[in-house]
């Protein structure tokens, strides 16, 4: 399976309990990352990826947890994220918990073996549900009981509340995941849309973000904010430079520093892992 692993030399499987981690898990795959939280640094990293066209079950994502040195340690403090493409936001003023369900299914259908769960968002005001595999869940919380799992756009939004302030106008990021991406429109710090594609290719892409900007009238000179799953001169960013000017690359937000190890990694490759670590 794809793997990657980055690690710094201070690192102590011993003093894990000096650690923070933060853990995403999903169908796509499993990663996660280490905080040394006396020396305020990021020092580890290890990702698995499932095959190209197949997917991880719980009993895979039970097996990755069972198996690594570092999951089956006692830490600070765990946070976790389980990625989805079906999520519906509700303002926090309409919300009613006994209806998640219910606000759900107006948007999407709730596929056997999911369940709805809801995270609470400030900016804007609102609670985002979203749907996960119940058997991946019960997995997570049998190793990690008592941490909610958070879904990966709230972190993205959390991380927009702090960047976009400074932005006069639009301000625009796509995340990139394996099967979706997300789409995020914030016009003058109020947003505008906040939506998720299922794509099979980069012409998909483009098709969908191109088609919102044209609904939305923002032109192609505005600069566009990339995270997830794609990098500098891939395939990706080079077709989106055709048609818009100005392309950056997400960076993680929020007081902490990375090892030297980190260097010449694309850290926007895994902006929620960091950043829900904030």
């Amino acid at each position: 399976m794809p793997f990657l692993e980055l690690f710094d030399e201070t690192l102590d499987i011993n003093s894990t309990e000096n650690y923070e981690l933060s853990i995403q898990a999903g169908p796509d795959g499993l990663s996660f990352c280490l905080f040394d939280s006396i020396r305020n640094k990021f020092i580890m990293i290890r990702s698995f990826g499932a095959e190209e066209n197949k997917y991880f079950n719980a009993d895979k994502i039970s097996e990755l947890l069972r198996n690594d040195d570092f999951l089956t340690r006692r830490y600070k403090k765990v946070k976790y994220i389980m990625p989805s493409s079906k999520f519906t936001l509700v303002p926090a003023p309409l919300y009613d918990p006994g209806k998640k369900v219910e606000y759900f299914t107006f948007n999407h259908n709730l596929e056997e073996d999911n369940i709805v769960l809801a995270d609470k968002i400030k900016d804007p005001d609102a609670f985002l549900l979203f749907s996960v595999s119940k058997s991946i869940s019960e997995v997570m919380n049998s190793f990690y009981p008592g941490v909610y799992p958070h879904h990966h756009l709230k972190i993205l939004l959390d991380h927009t509340s702090l960047t976009r302030k400074s932005v006069i106008g639009n301000y625009i990021h796509v995340h990139v995941e394996r099967d979706f991406f997300n789409l995020i429109v914030f016009s003058n710090n109020i947003l505008k849309f906040c939506n998720s594609f299922a794509y099979r290719n980069i012409s998909d892409i483009l098709y969908y973000v191109l088609n919102t900007f044209k609904n939305l009238d923002i032109k192609q000179e505005e600069t566009i904010n990339f995270s997830g799953l794609t990098e500098k001169y891939d395939d990706l960013s080079s077709s989106f430079s055709l048609y818009i000017r100005n392309i950056k690359f997400a960076k993680p937000s929020g007081n902490f520093t990375f090892s030297y190890v980190f260097n010449d990694t694309e850290l926007h490759r895994f902006i929620n892992l960091f950043n829900v670590a904030n």
